[in-house]
C-alpha cells in the first residue's frame, strides 16, 4: 500500500508554528506531486467586539490575510510546487479547517502547526490542531517547531 497524498491542505495563520509547518508541507506536496490548498481562517471573534467601535476592522483585516494567501502562494510556487490554491474563510479555525475546508477540497491530508498556547489557555479555550486531529476525517500532520525539540 502506498501512502501518497494528493490534495493537502496547509492551514496558515502567520505565526512561527505555521511558518515551520508551511514550510513542511512544501516539501510533502513536492514529493508527492500533490495540489497544496493554503487556507487562512480569519476568526471572526478576535475582531468583532472591536469592529463595534471602528468598521474600518473589518476591511483592513480582510486585506491583511489576502495578502497573506498571496504571499505563501508565491512562495510555494517559487519552491516548485506545481499546483497551488488558496482559500480564505471567516469564522473559528477549529470549525473549518477539518469541517469545512478539507471536505470541501477532497483534502486526504491537513497540516497544521502545533499551539504555542499555554497549558491554561488550552484548558480554556483549546487548541486548534487538536482540534483539526480530533474532528478530520483525513490524516492529520501537526508540526513542532524545531526550536520545540
Amino acid at each position: 500500500m502506498a501512502f501518497e497524498y494528493h490534495d493537502i491542505v496547509i492551514a496558515v495563520d502567520g505565526s512561527k508554528a505555521s511558518e515551520y509547518a508551511f514550510l513542511k508541507a512544501i516539501d510533502i506536496a513536492k514529493r508527492n506531486h500533490a495540489k497544496l490548498i493554503i487556507s487562512h481562517v480569519v476568526d471572526t471573534r478576535v475582531y468583532s467586539t472591536i469592529e463595534a467601535y471602528d468598521r474600518s476592522v473589518s476591511d483592513r483585516v480582510q486585506n491583511d490575510a489576502l495578502e497573506l494567501l498571496r504571499t505563501y502562494q508565491t512562495r510555494a510556487e517559487e519552491a516548485g510546487v506545481e499546483n497551488v490554491v488558496t482559500d480564505l474563510e471567516h469564522g473559528s479555525p477549529k470549525v473549518k479547517i477539518a469541517k469545512e475546508v478539507a471536505p470541501r477540497h477532497n483534502a486526504d491530508l491537513i497540516i497544521c502547526g502545533a499551539t504555542g498556547m499555554n497549558t491554561v489557555e488550552r484548558f480554556f479555550i483549546g487548541s486548534v490542531s487538536e482540534h483539526i486531529t480530533r474532528y478530520s476525517k483525513v490524516d492529520v500532520l501537526v508540526i513542532r517547531p524545531e526550536d520545540s525539540k
